[in-house]
C-alpha cells in the first residue's frame, strides 16, 4: 500500500501524519488518530445527509485492511455495508439478492475481475444499481470511460470521507425512481 493511499485512510479517519527525514538515517512516520470515542456524528457527515434508512452498499476491495477501512467509514456515514475482498466473490453475493443493495462501491485494480468488469456484470444482473468505481492507479480507466460503462462516479484514491460522502449523495440522487 502506497503512502498516499495510508495517508488518505489516515485523513479520512480525522488523523494526521507526520514525517521527520536525515539524509544517511532514514525517515520516521507518526500517525495519529483521534482519541477513541470523540466523534460524534456530526463529524461524520451533517444530519440531513445522512441516510433515511440505512441504504445498504456492497463494498468491494481486494486489500483486507482497505476493506475493513472502507465498511468502518461507510458505517460512521450511516450505510448498512457488506464488504468482500474479492470481485468474483461479490458478484456471487450480489446475484444472490440484487434488491438487497442500494448501491456498490467497488475498487478497479483487483485480481480475477476489474471492478469495471464487475459493474458491467452487476448492471447485466440490475440495471438501476448505482455505482462507484475507486482506484489508486489510472492505468486505461478514466471517468469519461467507467460514464461510458454505466459507472455513476469515478473517484481516484485516496478518497477523503467528505469526498466518498459527495459521491454517494450524486449517485442516489441520480438513480431513477420506482
Amino acid at each position: 500500500m502506497g503512502l498516499a493511499v495510508v495517508y488518505g485512510i489516515v485523513k479520512s479517519l480525522n488523523g494526521d501524519i507526520t514525517v521527520e527525514s536525515a539524509p544517511g538515517v532514514g525517515s520516521t512516520f507518526e500517525v495519529y488518530f483521534p482519541k477513541a470515542g470523540t466523534e460524534t456524528a456530526s463529524e461524520d457527515m451533517p444530519v440531513d445527509e445522512k441516510p433515511d434508512d440505512r441504504d445498504h452498499v456492497l463494498f468491494v476491495d481486494d486489500e483486507d485492511l482497505l476493506a475493513e477501512l472502507g465498511k468502518e467509514m461507510l458505517e460512521k456515514l450511516g450505510y448498512s455495508v457488506t464488504a468482500l475482498t474479492d470481485s468474483t466473490e461479490a458478484l456471487k453475493h450480489f446475484s444472490s439478492d440484487p434488491s438487497r443493495f442500494d448501491f456498490v462501491i467497488t475498487d478497479h485494480t483487483m485480481p480475477h475481475m476489474t471492478g469495471l468488469t464487475l459493474a458491467r456484470e452487476l448492471l447485466k444482473i440490475r440495471d438501476d444499481i448505482p455505482i462507484i468505481l475507486c482506484t489508486g492507479h489510472s492505468d486505461g480507466i478514466s471517468s469519461d470511460v467507467a460514464k461510458a460503462h454505466g459507472i455513476g462516479s469515478f473517484l481516484m484514491k485516496p478518497v477523503a470521507r467528505q469526498e466518498l460522502a459527495e459521491a454517494i449523495r450524486s449517485v442516489l440522487e441520480a438513480k431513477p425512481e420506482g
